[in-house]
Formats: C-alpha cells, sequence, structure tokens
C-alpha cells in the first residue's frame, strides 16, 4: 500500500517563504507525475503546479515567479518551493501523485494536506 505524507506548511507572514515536501512511501514500482494542489474554504480544490518523471513543469497562473515545483526520485519525494506569500496562498496543500506499485497498476494518491497560513 502506498501513503504520501506532506510537511513544511505552517503560519507565515505576507513576502516569506516555506518549503513543502511530500514523501511517498510503500510497495512503489515506479512513480509518474508528481503534483501540489490546494484548497481554500468555500473554493474548488485547484492545481499549483505538476512536475512530469521528465521533469516538464506547469504552474497555477497566480504562482508562476514565485513557486518552484522539484522531486528527488531517489528519496520518493516532491518539494514546493513557496516565496514572496500572499494571504491569498493560504489553503490546504495536498500533494498528489501517479504511482505504479509493485503488484497492481498505476493509481493516483493523495496525501492528507498540509496548511499554509499567510498572515497580512
Amino acid at each position: 500500500q502506498v501513503q504520501l505524507v506532506e510537511s513544511g506548511g505552517g503560519l507565515v507572514q505576507a513576502g516569506g517563504s516555506l518549503r513543502l515536501s511530500c514523501v511517498a512511501s510503500g510497495s512503489i514500482f515506479s512513480i509518474n507525475n508528481m503534483g501540489w494542489y490546494r484548497q481554500a474554504p468555500g473554493k474548488q480544490r485547484e492545481l499549483v503546479a505538476v512536475i512530469t518523471s521528465g521533469l516538464s513543469t506547469n504552474y497555477e497562473d497566480s504562482v508562476k515567479g514565485r513557486f518552484t515545483i522539484s522531486r528527488d526520485n531517489a528519496k520518493n519525494t516532491v518539494y514546493l518551493q513557496m516565496n514572496s506569500l500572499k494571504p491569498e496562498d493560504t489553503a490546504l496543500y495536498y500533494c498528489n501523485a501517479n504511482i505504479r506499485t509493485l503488484h497492481s497498476g498505476s493509481y493516483y494518491y493523495w496525501g492528507q494536506g498540509t496548511l499554509v497560513t499567510v498572515s497580512s
């Protein structure tokens, strides 16, 4: 069984930085796309950034130039470096990954979320 665990969230003032980490563990054969989503109260969950196995990246327009997604395949980990944080970045941030396990096919898995709160 696969699980994703996020860390690095917290309270930060506007203009500050945070680095989120997400570690995948379990019977992993390979990891394809990895991404970060976020959801604020009363809003739809939205894609923040995604990185493919070939290291191609895509970002939501509002975070371009401020956030950077990266991955370390040896550690089964994806990161989200968040700089110049704004109050509107406040949300629960979720890790998502498409993973093929040792004994089954490829499926999408979700972490339980880490809270990012940006104060003005």
